[in-house]
């Protein structure tokens, strides 16, 4: 070798090692940013999976049964939730907007189901769909600042009600969430920022008129822009 030879022919072993770990990871760092950011889900299916334009799945599996149509009833949410003896509680505290990572404790929430407080860094905030698994509640209250609405339903409840349940947020899915929630004490639950509507059982198209008027109300009411995640371009509460 002559001593004008150059390059990783005379390269320490050790070096080339860093240069090859680097390089690594700026190939794995560049494909996770192009996995959140790049392109639009053409195809959301039966689930609505709004990814990555809303948020991230995390993970959850999506609902891609077909639901069962309803009718669709009024948006006095009043009178609907009284018919269908639902709890309703409007202008709840707001337990805060800070943002937390994964390592960090699941808060300690003011409401079951959660209405607002501490919850996931973007862009973990959970994306827009249907799911047929309970998300991190950390997750949804991100979803929720962002003017979501998450309807949420027992996972006891037999299957006929959870199909309608699914042909109603069929009807109106951009910009909400749908999904299972095993640790609240209601059949059936609805939730927007620093807002809840819970109906101890399932009474059929009451309790749905009772959750669509909430919907339609709350929809959009976070305090940041809902736009700032795009829903999917599809019917919403908000066009109701």
């Amino acid at each position: 070798m002559t001593p004008e030879t150059s390059g990783a022919a005379n390269t320490p072993p050790s070096k080339i090692g860093y240069l090859v770990a680097a390089i690594m990871v700026v190939a794995i760092g560049a494909g996770i940013y192009l996995a959140l950011t790049a392109g639009g889900n053409d195809d959301p299916g039966n689930a609505h999976i709004a990814t990555p334009s809303s948020g991230n799945t995390n993970g959850v599996q999506p609902d891609e049964r077909i639901g069962t149509p309803v009718e669709i009833g009024g948006t006095d949410l009043e009178a609907a939730a009284a018919a269908a003896q639902c709890e309703l509680k409007e202008g709840l505290p707001d337990e805060g907007g800070e943002h937390i990572g994964r390592e960090d404790p699941v808060p300690d929430y003011g409401t079951v189901p959660p209405t607002s407080g501490p919850h996931i860094s973007p862009p973990m905030q959970q994306a827009d769909g249907a799911y047929i698994e309970t998300p991190a509640p950390e997750d949804v209250v991100h979803a929720l600042e962002h003017g979501r609405v998450a309807i949420q339903y027992s996972p006891d409840l037999p299957e006929k009600a959870q199909l309608q349940l699914k042909g109603f947020y069929d009807s109106a899915y951009s910009g909400a969430l749908l999904f299972p929630n095993p640790d609240m004490p209601y059949a059936v639950a609805a939730t927007s920022w620093m807002n809840l509507i819970g109906c101890a059982e399932y009474r059929g198209t009451e309790t749905i008129d009772a959750i669509r008027a909430f919907a339609v109300k709350h929809y959009g009411d976070g305090p940041e822009p809902i736009d700032l995640f795009p829903p999917l371009n599809g019917p919403s509460f908000g066009s109701n």
